[in-house]
């Protein structure tokens, strides 16, 4: 490869970040942004941004990629050497929360662009290791619930969703967002929500 190709494939690899940069804050500031005013945000011409994205459901398609692939990163990174399957879950919900909030008007976008679906199914790793989390916790007498550990997951997802909708309608205070999600998620595992608090109290301070 010449000096020329690897200039141009950087120059292009850097024009690719920058474009997805500016898509999200551009989304987050305003949901109905064109790929016109993504391309003038981004200062390249809009042939630039087609060139890398081919529509604008592309586009957030590879956002939302990104998303995820960012929740995975904050929840192995919290969890690796915690042995209480509370205190795990407690970490990885409050970690996903500070990552999801910035999402969470490109998950409501993707909702209708990439399908809820297709979200679920880019999240099925997280979801396959938070099962793994919760069957250890029902397992030892931690978690309490009628539920089998992947449907409590379900649930527990689709909560997460819910309460990232109720922040974007007004309905939430994206501040106390993250706690009481977590305290949410706790007590629908069957943990006592005095518990719940406190625990969410503790991994909040020191996190």
């Amino acid at each position: 490869m010449t000096a020329m190709t690897t200039g141009n494939t950087s120059r292009a690899d850097a024009n690719r970040r920058r474009i997805l940069d500016v898509a999200l804050a551009e989304l987050l500031r305003d949901p109905d942004a064109s790929m016109d005013q993504i391309a003038r945000a981004a200062g390249v011409v809009r042939r630039t941004v087609y060139g890398h994205f081919p529509s604008r459901e592309a586009l957030i398609s590879t956002l939302v990629d990104e998303a995820v692939q960012a929740l995975a990163n904050a929840d192995a990174a919290v969890r690796a050497g915690v042995t209480d399957p509370a205190e795990a879950v407690a970490r990885s919900v409050l970690a996903i929360w500070q990552t999801a909030d910035r999402y969470r008007l490109l998950i409501a976008l993707a909702q209708r662009t990439v399908t809820v679906q297709g979200i679920r199914d880019r999240l099925a790793p997280l979801r396959e290791a938070k099962v793994r989390l919760l069957q250890r916790g029902l397992d030892t007498g931690v978690f309490h619930s009628p539920l089998p550990a992947p449907a409590l997951a379900y649930v527990h997802e689709q909560m997460l969703f819910a309460l990232m909708e109720a922040v974007n309608d007004g309905l939430l205070a994206a501040a106390e967002a993250g706690r009481s999600a977590t305290v949410a998620v706790l007590t629908a595992a069957g943990v006592p929500a005095s518990r719940a608090m406190e625990l969410v109290a503790e991994v909040a301070e020191v996190a």
